[in-house]
This record gives C-alpha cells, sequence and structure tokens, in this order.
C-alpha cells in the first residue's frame, strides 16, 4: 500500500459524519425491505394455518357441546335429520349411477363456541338458504356397499343449500332468550400450533380440494343449566325404519341411547383431540369415485383419529374442565384457568404464550423494578480507529482517553479506573485545559428510541470530582463535534470547536459564560485538527483535505488565509500540526513530510500593491513511509512523530534532526497519537483501538486492548471469571474479569458471531460466519475440534447443562445436535431440529438436559424434544412449566414484559437471566442496558436502565456467580463490564424466589427507570 492509499483509508474514516457511507445506508434499507418480505410471508402463512385450524376445531367444539347436554345434540341431529330428508333424496337421485339413495344429510351447524365463562349454541331450526360461497355445511361419506359399520365416518361438505338451528327451538318452551351475548371461537389450549394432516389420495395425484375460512356468531350465550332443559326424541328415517349406529373409532362407541345414526352426521361423535381436517367435496366427485379408494381415505382418517387420541390423552379432560369451569355469569376475560394463554404482537404478528400452571391470577401479578442494581467497574477498549489527538496524561497519573460514551480515566500504576459518563452519545474529541485539570470533550448528535436526532454539544468538567462545569453549544452543533481546542496565552478562556455539518463551523465560545464569541464557516472539506496559536488566542489553525488555513479573531469577527504550498508537492492531506518553540507551524501529511510553516513578506510584484503578509513552507523534511499521523511536542523543544504504514515513533531534535527511532507490533496497527508522561515514558495510542505505555530503550507493552469491528459474540466461563468474545474483526479474546485485562488473544480466519464454555471448564466452542464452527484449548489456544452445518452464519452455541451435547444454530433454519464427549474435545452429529420457517436467533437447553426452547427471525417459539430424536413438540401448550437452565431466548412467557409497546421484533438483540434466577438482563437497539425482575411476563414491566455504550448493544451475559454483568456495543467496538449491587448476592438457589414471586400480588408500581449517577 502506497502512502496516498493509507491517506485515502484513514480519512474516510474520519470524515464519516460528512461523506455517508452510501453503500451501506443502501444496504440497511434492503434489508429493512427484505425483512417486510419475510414478515409479510410468515403473517400470510399464519393467516392460512389458522383458517385450517378454525375447520379442525369444528368436531372438538361439537363434542363440547355433546359433553355438556347429549340430549341437545340428538335433537340437533333429529333436526337436521327431518330437515335435510327430502333434499339428500333429490341430491343422490341425480347423482348415483345406481339409482340408490345416499343418506346424507345437509345442515349448516353453526359452531358452538366458548369464551368468558358462555357458551354458544346453533340458532335457528328453520331451513335458510344461503349463498354457496358463505356457507360450511357438513356431511358424511357415502355408504358404500360392503363397507364395515365400524368405520370412522368423517363429516364432509356435501351441497351448496344451508340451514341453520334457531336456539329458541332448543330450548324448554316458554324459556326466554338474553339478548347481547356474541360467542365467539375458542382455541383450545395446545392445539392452535397443531400442523394439520393433508389428505392424499392413493397415487399421490389428487388435486387437493380448497378451504373456506369461516366464522361464526351466535347471538345468545347459553348455560349448562338451560342446555339441560332441551327434551330428548327418537326418529326414524323417512322411511320408517331406524338407521344402523355408526361410532367414530372401534374403541369409543357411545352408549345405546346415545347413538347418533347416518342421518345425524354433523353431530355424530367425535374423538376428542382428534385433528382430522375438513374438506369440501361436491357431490358429483364423490359419486364417481372408486369404492376402494373410498375405503382406503376412511381407513387412513380413522387410523389418525386414534393415533391423535393415543398422543394427546389428557385432551380431553383438558377440555372437559373448559367446559366446566365457563358457565359463570361474572366470567370475564383476564380471570384465567390453568390452560389459558395471552397474545403480545410484534409487527401486527400475534405470539401466543401459555401461562404456567402456578400462576392463578394473571391479571394479579404485579411488576416491580429490581433491587439489584448496576454499577460501571470497568471499560474495556479504546477508540483509536477513526479519532485523532484523543489520549492525554494527567497530573495525577491518570490517561485519560474515551470510547463509547464514556471518557475513561486510568490510572496507569494503580490500574484503576474512573468515568466520566454524562454524554448521550458517541464521544468523538477531545482536549486538555492549560491548568491540566479541566476537560473539554464533543459528542456526535445521534438519534433516540423514536429516531429522533439527539443535539450534539461540548462537555467542560472536572476531572478531579468528575461534575460538568460547562455545556457548550447544545442546538448550535449539526451532526457532531469534531475538534475542540483551549487557549492557552489567556489561561484557557477560550474554547474552539468544530463541528461535522458541511461547511465544518468554526466557532469560538466564551469558556466561563458558555457564549458564543464568534462563529464562521470554514471549508466544505474534512477537518482533523483545530488549535490557537500558544503566544496569541487571536490567532488559530486548522488544517484538513488538502489545506492549512490560519485564522484571526478580531472584534467577534473571524478571517482565514490559505497556507501556500509554493513550490512543493501539494499532499492530499494534512494530518496534524504542532507549534514549535520559536513559533513556527509543523505539520505531518499524508506523503510522510514534516513541513515547517512561517510568514513571509508580501510579494508585491507578484500580488500587486497593498499586498499582505503569507504563510508558505520553510522546510521539508522527510519523516516517515506513509502518512505521519501526529506530532507531539517535548519539554526540551524536541519533537515525537508517529507513522501510519511504517508504525514508527521517531523523536525529533529542536532543529528536527532524528535522534531515536523504533517500531512497535504489527498486531497493534499504526500509531494514532502520542502523550508524553515524562520526558522519557510515552503513551501511545494506535489504529487497532490500544494504547502502549514504554520508552525508545525498553520497547512498548499494551496496558489496553479491544476489538476494532463489530462483535457478537460473548460468552462467560462456568466456574472461573473469565469470559470470551468474538467479532468481524476476526479475533477471539479472553478476557480477565478481576484483573480487567485481556488473557490471549487469536485470529481466525472468519469472523465469530457466537460462543459458549463447555461445562468441562476446558474449551470453548466458536460459531463462524461461514457455517463452520471450531473448538479452542483454552490453555493452548489450539483448535481440538471443527465441523461445519450448513453454508450460512451460525448464530448461536449452547451446550447442555452437563455438557453431553451442543447445540448449533443456524441461519439455515435449523439446530445441530452433536453428542459431546472426552471433555467437550470430541463431537459426533446426534441429529438435527427441522421445523423453524426463518434462521435461529436463540436457543435454551432445560435443566434435565432434554429440551430445547428456540427463537426464529419469524418471531416463532418452538419447543424440541432432543431424547427423542429432535422432535418437534407441537403442543407447545405441555412445555409451559417446563425449567430452563439458562434463558437467553427473547420471546417467551417469563420475559415479555421486558418488550415496549410497539417494538420491531429487532428492537431487543439479547438478553441474560442471572444464574440465581432473580434478574434478567437486556441489550436491547437504542444502546442500552436494562436491569428487570425475572420473571417478567407482564407489559410495561419497571426496570433500571444504563446508558454508555454508542451503538446498538448486541450481547449481555452474567459471570458464573452473578457478581458482574458483560455487556457488548456492536459498532462502539466496547465492552462494559458492570457490578451487580443490592439483592441476594450471587450464586445459584434463586429460583424458589422467582417462583415465589411470580405467584405472589405485590403492590402495583408504574414503570420507572433508575437515574444512574454521571460518574463511578
Amino acid at each position: 500500500m502506497d502512502s496516498s492509499t493509507n491517506s485515502l483509508d484513514d480519512v474516510s474514516a474520519d470524515s464519516s459524519a460528512e461523506f455517508p457511507d452510501r453503500a451501506s445506508v443502501m444496504e440497511v434499507r434492503l434489508q429493512a425491505q427484505e425483512d417486510e418480505i419475510t414478515l409479510l410471508k410468515s403473517s400470510l402463512a399464519d393467516a392460512l394455518r389458522r383458517l385450517r385450524l378454525h375447520d379442525q376445531l369444528l368436531p372438538l367444539l361439537k363434542q363440547q357441546l355433546i359433553a355438556v347436554n347429549p340430549g341437545a345434540a340428538r335433537v340437533l341431529n333429529q333436526v337436521c335429520c327431518s330437515d335435510g330428508c327430502t333434499s339428500s333424496r333429490k341430491l343422490s337421485s341425480s347423482s348415483a349411477p345406481d339409482g340408490r339413495h345416499t343418506a346424507n344429510s345437509q345442515v349448516s351447524n353453526n359452531i358452538v363456541t366458548i369464551e368468558n365463562g358462555h357458551i354458544g349454541s346453533p340458532v335457528s331450526l328453520e331451513p335458510r338458504p344461503r349463498p354457496p360461497t358463505l356457507d360450511r355445511s357438513t356431511q358424511t361419506e357415502p355408504t358404500i356397499p360392503g363397507q364395515d359399520a365400524g368405520l370412522d365416518r368423517v363429516p364432509l361438505a356435501l351441497t351448496r343449500a344451508v340451514q341453520s338451528l334457531q336456539l329458541e327451538d332448543a330450548l324448554p318452551e316458554g324459556e326466554p332468550v338474553a339478548e347481547g351475548g356474541r360467542a365467539k371461537l375458542h382455541r383450545i389450549p395446545g392445539l392452535e400450533e397443531e400442523d394439520e394432516e393433508q389428505e392424499e389420495d392413493e397415487d399421490g395425484g389428487g388435486e387437493q380440494d380448497k378451504e373456506l375460512s369461516w366464522a361464526s356468531s351466535v347471538e345468545e350465550p347459553i348455560q349448562p343449566t338451560t342446555i339441560r332443559g332441551v327434551q330428548r326424541e327418537d326418529f326414524q328415517d323417512a322411511n320408517g325404519s331406524p338407521e344402523e349406529q355408526s361410532s367414530a373409532s372401534p374403541s369409543s362407541a357411545p352408549s345405546k341411547d346415545q347413538s347418533p345414526t347416518p342421518r345425524a352426521g354433523p353431530l355424530s361423535h367425535i374423538q376428542e383431540g382428534e385433528k382430522k381436517q375438513l374438506v369440501r367435496r361436491n357431490s358429483e366427485k364423490l359419486g364417481k369415485d372408486n369404492p376402494e379408494r373410498n375405503r382406503k381415505r376412511l381407513d387412513k382418517k380413522a387410523a389418525s383419529s386414534a393415533n391423535l387420541l393415543t398422543r394427546s390423552p389428557s385432551l380431553e379432560s383438558r377440555a372437559k374442565e373448559l367446559i366446566a369451569g365457563a358457565g359463570s355469569p361474572g366470567s370475564r376475560r383476564g380471570t384465567y384457568s390453568q390452560g389459558q394463554s395471552i397474545k403480545m404482537f410484534i409487527r401486527g404478528r400475534p405470539i401466543t404464550m401459555y401461562i404456567p400452571s402456578n400462576i392463578q391470577n394473571y391479571e394479579d401479578l404485579k411488576m416491580e423494578p429490581p433491587s439489584e442494581k448496576l454499577e460501571l467497574d470497568w471499560v474495556y477498549g479504546y477508540r483509536g480507529r477513526d479519532c485523532r489527538a484523543n489520549l492525554y496524561f494527567l497530573p495525577s497519573g491518570e490517561a485519560v482517553y474515551f470510547i463509547a460514551c464514556v471518557v475513561v480515566l486510568y490510572h496507569i500504576n494503580n490500574r484503576t479506573q474512573r468515568h466520566y459518563r454524562k454524554h448521550t452519545d458517541c464521544v468523538r474529541c477531545l482536549t486538555l485545559h492549560p491548568d491540566k485539570v479541566r476537560v473539554a470533550s464533543g459528542q456526535m448528535a445521534g438519534v433516540d428510541k423514536d429516531g429522533k436526532p439527539l443535539q450534539p454539544c461540548v462537555h467542560i468538567w472536572d476531572s478531579t470530582s468528575l461534575v460538568t462545569l460547562q455545556q457548550i453549544g447544545l442546538g448550535t452543533f449539526e451532526r457532531g463535534v469534531g475538534s475542540v481546542a483551549f487557549s492557552f496565552a489567556d489561561s484557557g478562556a477560550f474554547l474552539c470547536v468544530i463541528d461535522d455539518s458541511n461547511e465544518h463551523m468554526l466557532s469560538v465560545w466564551d469558556c466561563t459564560k458558555g457564549t458564543k464569541h464568534a462563529e464562521v464557516k470554514s471549508t466544505n472539506e474534512a477537518v482533523f485538527a483545530v488549535e490557537f496559536n500558544p503566544s496569541d488566542s487571536t490567532n488559530i489553525i486548522t488544517c484538513g483535505k488538502s489545506h492549512v488555513y490560519f485564522w484571526t479573531l478580531s472584534a467577534g469577527q473571524l478571517t482565514k488565509k490559505q497556507g501556500i504550498f509554493g513550490k512543493y508537492k501539494k499532499p492530499k492531506f494534512i494530518q496534524c500540526f504542532v507549534f514549535s518553540l520559536t513559533g513556527d507551524v509543523l505539520t505531518g501529511d499524508s506523503e510522510g513530510n514534516i513541513l515547517t510553516w512561517g510568514k513571509s513578506a508580501a510579494d508585491v510584484k507578484t500580488l500587486g500593491k497593498g499586498a499582505k503578509e503569507t504563510f508558505q513552507i520553510m522546510r521539508q523534511t522527510r519523516a516517515h513511509e506513509g502518512s505521519v499521523f501526529t506530532l507531539c511536542t517535548l519539554q526540551g523543544g524536541g519533537l515525537l512523530s508517529g507513522g501510519g504504514k511504517d508504525r514508527k515513533i521517531i523523536r525529533w531534535s529542536a532543529d528536527l534532526a532524528p535522534e531515536r527511532e523504533c517500531e512497535i507490533p504489527e498486531k497493534f496497527g499504526a500509531v494514532r497519537t502520542i502523550a508524553d508522561v515524562d520526558g522519557e515514558e510515552l503513551l501511545v495510542g494506535t489504529t487497532r483501538n490500544a494504547i502502549l505505555r514504554g520508552t525508545f530503550s525498553d520497547g512498548f507493552v499494551a496496558i489496553v486492548q479491544g476489538h476494532v469491528d463489530e462483535m457478537w459474540g460473548l460468552a462467560t466461563h462456568h466456574s472461573q471469571n473469565i469470559f470470551l468474545t468474538c467479532g468481524h474483526d476476526r479475533q477471539v479474546c479472553l478476557w480477565n474479569t478481576e484483573e480487567h485485562k485481556l488473557d490471549w488473544c487469536t485470529t481466525l480466519e472468519e469472523y465469530g458471531l457466537c460462543a459458549d464454555f463447555c461445562p468441562s471448564g476446558s474449551v470453548v466452542s466458536v460459531g463462524l460466519s461461514t457455517g463452520r464452527w471450531l473448538v479452542l484449548d483454552l490453555l493452548t489456544r489450539e483448535v481440538v475440534s471443527e465441523s461445519t452445518d450448513g453454508n450460512e452464519q451460525l448464530s448461536v452455541m449452547r451446550y447442555s447443562p452437563d455438557g453431553s451435547f451442543l447445540a448449533v444454530g443456524s441461519h439455515d433454519n435449523f439446530i445441530y445436535i452433536y453428542n459431546v464427549t472426552e471433555s467437550g474435545r470430541r463431537y459426533t452429529r446426534f441429529g438435527k431440529c427441522n421445523g423453524h420457517s426463518s434462521f435461529i436467533t436463540h436457543l435454551d437447553w432445560s435443566k434435565d438436559g432434554k429440551y430445547i426452547m428456540s427463537n426464529s427471525g419469524d418471531y416463532e417459539i418452538l419447543y424440541w424434544d432432543v431424547a427423542a430424536g429432535c422432535k418437534l413438540l407441537r403442543n407447545r401448550f405441555e412445555s409451559k412449566d417446563r425449567e430452563w437452565a439458562s434463558y437467553t431466548c427473547v420471546l417467551g412467557f417469563h420475559v415479555m414484559g421486558v418488550w415496549l409497546e410497539g417494538s420491531d421484533g429487532t428492537d431487543i438483540n439479547a438478553l441474560c437471566r442471572s444464574h440465581s434466577e432473580r434478574v434478567v438482563a437486556v441489550a436491547d437497539d437504542f444502546c442500552k442496558v436494562h436491569l428487570f425482575q425475572y420473571p417478567c411476563p407482564k407489559p410495561k414491566a419497571p426496570s433500571h436502565r444504563y446508558e454508555g455504550h454508542g451503538s446498538h448493544v448486541t450481547n449481555v451475559c452474567f459471570t458464573h456467580n452473578d457478581s458482574h454483568l458483560l455487556s457488548m456495543g456492536g459498532k462502539d467496538t466496547c465492552i462494559l463490564q458492570w457490578r451487580v449491587q443490592g439483592g441476594s448476592g450471587g450464586g445459584g438457589g434463586g429460583a424458589g424466589d422467582s417462583r415465589e414471586r411470580l405467584t405472589s400480588a405485590s403492590s402495583t408500581s408504574t414503570s420507572t427507570s433508575s437515574p444512574e449517577p454521571a460518574a463511578t
């Protein structure tokens, strides 16, 4: 890479606010559109599924009516037979080839529904024909010659004429019907998630008939006591002979006095839990069907019903419990029984949550903020990749620098940190007052959670007390603050600021009053640095892309003169400058030169009479290969320069003669800035976000390190105070939470996105962007195992509690399960969980290590029986009381309250429940970390909110003893370590407490936010 290329790369990062990355913006928009399409597809699939579910519930709801009062069913069957006899004969005579009359009744039975404690029923006994497109009539299969009487007869749609039943015909004579009641479809717990079985022809080529969705509303709720008053009557067919009895299955034949006839097909007995789909067929097609094919269809239906009954033996009892508890006149929505569920909506899509059995009254649950709170303990990282002049050494022995929204004061000998935290968005620039105590720091504009811009400003604060002394320019600057500088000649009375607007406005402020003294447009090009002349506060210099400007402040007005390059090659970028002891200006540029600037008399011959003095290059000194990124003056008049491409630090004499030089290791990147400690010892900030400490004689060692690109993978050890991170910079880093340092770092071929420690404690698995995953030894850093699952990125790695299984969640919609042996060093494929319709986002194991709960990109919650061969548990109701070893799934009943109203599904990136099961930490998309009570099952739950990150928070995780919480930013490359204060301390044993909080009804509390002190 030549010097110009290196400079271009550098300025593109520095001027990101001025020249937005259009490709990134378009990529974000494209991704948003793709997300919308995915959600629309999911919503359509969900709507079609619910239409099928409505048809599936017809036989079950009819069976509920039978369970309440068999007499009512027989009356309805009698009406069906008497009203449908004539039409059946007409139909059979015209459609049957052999002239036989088929015993089919064509009655549309409005469904009996249950909600809010009421039972609805069919409402009319008078035949009322309706348009064919609005009906959902039912029939029985035609009687096939030689067919066994014991085969299941499944209701099917046959005719276009529809008849309905009136409620008054089912009531005892003289009993009035109340008005105003309306019944809706009641969903049996666990069934709405069932997949419907599709009927197929024997040769597989049959055309599937279209289904019509329908809804039925009943104007009057029927109480069970009223239904019992329906009179019982026996009836015969039109010829006066009794019909043969038929049953739903051989194992569940009804008693003799309750046996329905073929004419009573719509109300014939149906097995509890049957999930056969009702298929509409016209009469002509049925009349021409092959009898042998019909027989096989009936065999398949009967076997399916029996199989479902075997798999769900408790369905019948649950349905009876719902009916038995639904008749109270005082029933209302919000009184929840054991089988009840609630729904939350994300982007209009309903997500069903089942209430655990230990919650008796969901509405009475009280949500409170947790007693635990967080205090910022340590900040990992430094922002050197795209900022300049952001490292200073204080007389207190502290190095002051920034990352994300935090200005860090790190004592280099005591290894302690203090933090200034009054900024609301990423800090971009920093300068030190001449008194070496006060500090000025400028921030970016940013946006809030609603997309509204936040106003940038400059904070002047005391580095001893961390108290904000002045807030400069709130509402004045545009986009952000790019550079700041104090005046020296008048002991820091003025502050010069350059913002990130297109014109890069230069303004001078009175530090004492906080008022603007002067303002002017500087240039449309990028500006990298600004400084006052140390001996004259009326002279200001700025530099940047292809320019050096010399400004003069007079009577509140700023005028500029441009530096003349003359015979010297004009560099593309002037990266930095300092003032020499003689008053000359020394600049470092992208060509690797140090230029000495001075005043010269006006050239009257060239410029004409009245020409003023100019600033020209007096001397050019070759310094580095590549750019000169920083210059630092020493007390004795010497100079330090830091190179980009050559990574060298060179010490120069006062007359710019090189004296000493050293080269920093390649893994730390180029030199970004230099701070003088005592004339001999130096602090060096690098472009790979590291701060080095050392001398020319002894070399340099890193005292601060961090990632250099977006981070996503975070995992904590199960018994040690260490954690691991990985990200787009292809680095895998192991950190020590006690010593606050980086233990080791290794670079991979692809970037890592997820990780998890094996419970054995000796290895860690890392999922990569290509579908590969590695297992690293914690001591040797060697790869002990690797595998590939699919060709898309992996999003989650999770070991089972005992370490016998590893679950790998991928963006190919699958969860891969591996057997783990030899303490996590050997892996064999066990199975694959197939059922999600979008990429896997989160997953957790149950405490017994047999089940998995998973979330996907289309907001699905699925449960898997791993021990049974990675089987999908279609009845999610049965998993409502299962206990989970960890809780990182962002969708679930126990964490439903962490979602804000109107969330779009991507607002929460990660969450983590503490090991004590008392609190849950949430990482959101608005740079915030939240701490909620666990469990948190109600909307608008209160929480403590903490700021510090300057980008979306990608992950959070508690340490093994819950003493600390780790949060990780995305683009800000910052890791924050929070100390957990209050509560019952770390360790386990909190599961019982969380269950007690779930069942107890504490006082109501509104959603509040706990303010956090600005400095810790």
